[in-house]
């Protein structure tokens, strides 16, 4: 009992009766990640980002671009961790098709609506070289087909349909997106516009509306960091 006391004692005296309560201010909420939010842009188009974002990054891109390929290894990582996320920029791909493979490539990417393209794209870019020589290996069988015949056995040699399976696009509605002659048309929407805009070639990026004379991220990082003010 007298330790009882004791230990009751030297509490009361390590918090004084009367003491204030401590008061901690609530955890700040975590920072929105705006990289999650994706969309589908009235120009045909996919964008990532703050639709409200001071400074927008349209890329004219083809899969089968080996230049756009090295962008998406390079710049498109820091753009989305530095800019994107944040808020400060916003991110679209636009389709710029250059051959019969990259219609392929993108009708399935594109099938996969817009959070699906971005992460096809990644995967498709990151193993370009061995599909797109798998594909030509094969060209003189491929042209020898018929137009409705071509596109779907494209997709089966270049493994399209194993890669958007794994983002949750099945074979069945890739191939309806292949059949489907709305899809070709927006593509060719989308290459019409981006003449109209003085497009001739891939990568090809536009700041704020502005066409860049570069395209390699060393050189389009500056650009982006004026933009944002630092």
């Amino acid at each position: 009992m007298r330790r009882a006391a004791l230990f009751l004692a030297a509490f009361a005296l390590a918090i004084p009766a009367g003491a204030a309560p401590v008061h901690r201010a609530p955890p700040a909420p975590a920072a929105r990640d705006w990289s999650r939010t994706v969309v589908a842009t009235p120009e045909g188009g996919f964008r990532m980002g703050n639709p409200a974002a001071p400074v927008k990054l349209v890329e004219y891109g083809s899969l089968t671009c080996p230049h756009c390929a090295a962008f998406a290894r390079e710049g498109t990582p820091p753009l989305v961790a530095k800019y994107v996320r944040t808020g400060k920029v916003s991110y679209e791909f636009r389709n710029y098709i250059l051959n019969s493979i990259d219609v392929s490539a993108s009708l399935v990417a594109r099938c996969a609506g817009p959070v699906g393209f971005f992460r096809i794209a990644e995967t498709l870019y990151a193993t370009q070289k061995q599909w797109v020589d798998r594909i030509l290996a094969e060209r003189d069988r491929l042209n020898a087909l018929p137009e409705p015949q071509r596109l779907p056995r494209v997709v089966e040699i270049g493994g399209f349909y194993q890669v958007a399976a794994r983002y949750g696009l099945t074979a069945a509605r890739a191939r309806q997106c292949l059949a489907d002659p709305r899809g070709l048309e927006r593509l060719g929407q989308m290459y019409q516009a981006a003449q109209a805009l003085g497009v001739t070639g891939t990568p090809t990026f536009f700041l704020n509306g502005n066409m860049l004379d570069v395209n390699e991220w060393p050189s389009v990082e500056p650009l982006i960091r004026q933009a944002t003010g630092g």
